[in-house]
């Protein structure tokens, strides 16, 4: 089996939308099921070299950094020099032009189109666009929604709570749940010394430790105002944000408003595969908040490194953040998240037991088996009778 996979976003730009692509990726090739990507070029920066990618020439997005713009005339050049290529389904990642020119291109060779469905817009279109009234961005989101899922024969969500969302939209489209897996990497042990070492900070102070993108909708700035009552009753507790992002300064003057410089440290970027794995490793207690996640792969990293977690469940991460997970879930209010970080922190018998119940729930969740149930669900939508009607049509 042939799947072309088309994306607005990809490596170097690092998010869950990248992660997932290229985990299933991975996975797909070792079960027989062959993937090209096409996804933008970022000029200027150190781009992977993978087998079966093709990058398309992109235009930076205004006041965004991160982001870079298909250009809607190369992006259809490089699919017209695929016409004469066989597959067997379009798989398309993201709602942007990637969606329009895979419809497209899909309608015109009659080949099957499947969408995952990756990020909660609703809840990013104020964050944004603030000039838009919530209401009218949320009714403008789902519109949107509505409109592209019914374009595609299937649609994929990685939690049952994003499919449920979808369905309240009106969407009739079949949509399967099939979360991003957790590749066997991600069990490989961090060192906690040694990012404590890399980032210089003391090897005393007990690590309140957020990774993922620091992005506004990411609820980062609930965390630090938090973190102000975890310091009430331990002191000296050391708040860690690694990632980077659109949020990154006005979470610097926050932290700088609150007097809190001493105490807060921006660790940046790290490396995949190496420096994040110690950072996970290095933290005392792993926070999260986010309201938009549509699954939480973050939080299945976390238990894998063995980090006790303290979180809310919502939308996505309802569906990890089950009894047994190696987590604390509580609600978004200040005082209770507060005191769930310092009983972390302050009782060692607790940590331990959410950290033993992390790793082996984690490893429940792997990217192989998950990489399974989307190659069957490709041969689902897909039929040997349309591909040989495809065929015809080409030649």
């Amino acid at each position: 089996m042939r799947v072309l996979f088309i994306s607005d976003v990809y490596f170097p730009r690092v998010n869950g939308v990248s992660t997932s692509i290229r985990t299933f990726r991975e996975d797909l090739a070792r079960r027989g099921v062959e993937t090209l990507l096409i996804a933008p070029e970022y000029e200027g920066q150190r781009q992977p070299v993978e087998e079966g990618l093709i990058r398309v020439p992109a235009g930076r997005v205004p006041k965004d950094p991160e982001d870079r713009r298909l250009r809607w005339g190369a992006l259809n050049r490089a699919l017209e020099a695929l016409r004469s290529q066989e597959f067997d389904l379009i798989h398309i990642q993201t709602p942007f032009l990637a969606h329009y020119a895979g419809r497209r291109f899909a309608q015109r060779w009659r080949i099957p189109c499947a969408e995952t469905y990756h990020t909660f817009f609703e809840e990013y279109v104020h964050h944004y666009v603030p000039a838009l009234p919530r209401i009218v961005g949320r009714a403008l989101a789902r519109s949107i929604t509505r409109s592209q899922c019914h374009d595609v024969q299937a649609l994929i969500a990685p939690s049952e709570p994003l499919r449920q969302s979808l369905l309240g939209y009106g969407v009739t489209t079949p949509v399967h749940v099939v979360p991003t897996g957790l590749p066997a990497d991600r069990f490989n042990p961090g060192d906690g010394r040694r990012f404590r070492e890399y980032a210089r900070l003391p090897a005393d102070r007990p690590l309140v430790t957020y990774i993922g993108r620091v992005a506004h909708e990411k609820n980062i700035d609930f965390l630090v105002r938090m973190f102000v009552t975890v310091r009430e009753t331990v002191p000296n507790a050391m708040l860690v944000i690694a990632g980077e992002g659109p949020a990154r300064e006005s979470l610097r003057r926050l932290v700088a408003g609150l007097g809190l410089e001493s105490h807060v440290h921006f660790a940046g970027y790290l490396d995949r595969d190496t420096m994040l794995l110690d950072c996970y490793a290095a933290a005392s207690v792993f926070v999260f908040a986010s309201r938009t996640e549509t699954q939480g792969l973050v939080l299945l990293e976390a238990m894998a490194q063995g980090a006790p977690i303290v979180s809310t469940a919502e939308l996505g991460t309802r569906s990890i953040l089950l009894p047994g997970c190696g987590a604390l879930v509580v609600e978004e209010r200040t005082a209770p998240f507060a005191a769930a970080v310092v009983r972390v922190l302050t009782e060692p018998d607790l940590a331990g037991a959410l950290s033993q119940q992390g790793r082996p729930y984690a490893r429940a969740w792997s990217s192989a088996a998950m990489a399974g149930r989307l190659a069957d669900l490709y041969r689902a939508i897909t039929e040997p009778a349309n591909t040989v009607a495809r065929c015809a049509q080409r030649m």
